[in-house]
């Protein structure tokens, strides 16, 4: 089985390689080539698999190793949020032009993979003829205030064409938002839902540039993965109807995950975070689902965390046991 990575070399495209390579194989197939295209490598400790081919570049370059056949493909390369609502172009390069070249590519090649999307909670967003639920669900009517959820949802739409022309065998799988991250702060606006627990953990103070009371879905990265592998491994009549659906997620709240923070590492380090908003990261957030249901998903058998605690406990067991985990992760807790 040849399979693809949009996006394997950043941290939840490298981890979804490294659980595919562990596995060896995908729905029933066996594993021997996982093509990982990004702007930057993989990781060492893909790059020295012999399963694992890297091809470095932007997307839009990419064209032929789209078009020389995959049996499966996971789309997760983008530009984020932030950077979208900053740059309309970069935007617009980075997850509609990438996406339609991958579509064509696959198309080209001809044997109908199967393809995940990671498409993303931002599609949904108030609107005055369609007001935002408490709760986003699988049924709830997309309306997305950001550039980057019109591009996740404009994606979505085509990967259902080319699903019902027979190009491919596509699905999209709306990410909620991934926490906690290791590393350094991206462009994202949703960043400091992992720079809030990620900083005090390493003795670095946080800044939460939204109000306590903020209230937003959130999924591990471990759960994230296992999702994403869930959704592929299903059959369209078992994706029942649409093709996209919400991944599961705990609705949180900023103050809860800074309390689920002192229960685990203590106040010195839930004291590193103070709040100062930021009006373009608020403005931003205001326009996104306070919180998520994921009915269609719990049929495939996927469910939340258990609690954001848990999600926090089980970062700190990454940062002592996987790769990817900068060896400074922990060290607030000293």
């Amino acid at each position: 089985m040849k399979l693809l990575i949009t996006g394997g070399g950043g941290f939840l495209g490298a981890r979804l390689a490294r659980e595919l390579l562990r596995q060896g194989q995908l729905a029933g197939g066996r594993i021997t080539e996982l093509a990982i295209a990004d702007l930057v490598a993989p990781p060492p400790d893909l790059l020295a698999d012999a399963r694992v081919k890297s091809h470095v570049g932007k997307m839009l370059d990419q064209g032929e190793l789209f078009a020389s056949g995959f049996d499966g493909v996971f789309h997760l390369a983008s530009a984020v949020s932030g950077e979208c609502e900053l740059d309309f172009d970069l935007g617009l390069r980075s997850n509609l032009d990438s996406t339609r070249l991958l579509l064509e590519g696959l198309r080209r090649a001809g044997n109908t993979p199967r393809m995940v999307f990671s498409s993303s909670v931002a599609v949904f967003g108030p609107d005055a003829s369609n007001p935002l639920p408490d709760l986003v669900a699988d049924k709830t009517l997309p309306s997305p205030q950001t550039s980057y959820g019109t591009h996740k949802l404009m994606c979505e739409y085509l990967l259902a064409d080319y699903t019902r022309k027979g190009f491919i065998d596509g699905r999209s799988a709306r990410l909620m938002t991934v926490s906690v991250r290791p590393g350094r702060p991206n462009g994202a606006a949703s960043s400091f839902f992992s720079g809030i627990i990620r900083e005090p953990l390493a003795g670095i103070e946080a800044i939460c540039p939204v109000d306590p009371n903020v209230t937003h879905p959130i999924a591990s990265p471990a759960n994230t993965v296992r999702s994403l592998i869930t959704v592929f491994e299903a059959s369209q009549q078992a994706m029942g109807g649409r093709l996209a659906i919400n991944l599961p997620g705990l609705n949180m709240r900023v103050g809860d995950m800074l309390a689920a923070l002192e229960q685990v590492a203590g106040a010195k380090v839930r004291q590193r975070v103070r709040f100062e908003r930021d009006e373009r990261i608020a403005t931003i957030v205001s326009n996104w689902a306070r919180g998520a249901s994921a009915e269609r998903a719990g049929a495939l058998g996927l469910q939340p965390d258990a609690s954001f605690r848990a999600i926090i406990e089980q970062y700190i067991e990454d940062c002592r046991t996987q790769p990817g985990y900068p060896s400074h992760a922990l060290d607030g807790l000293k």
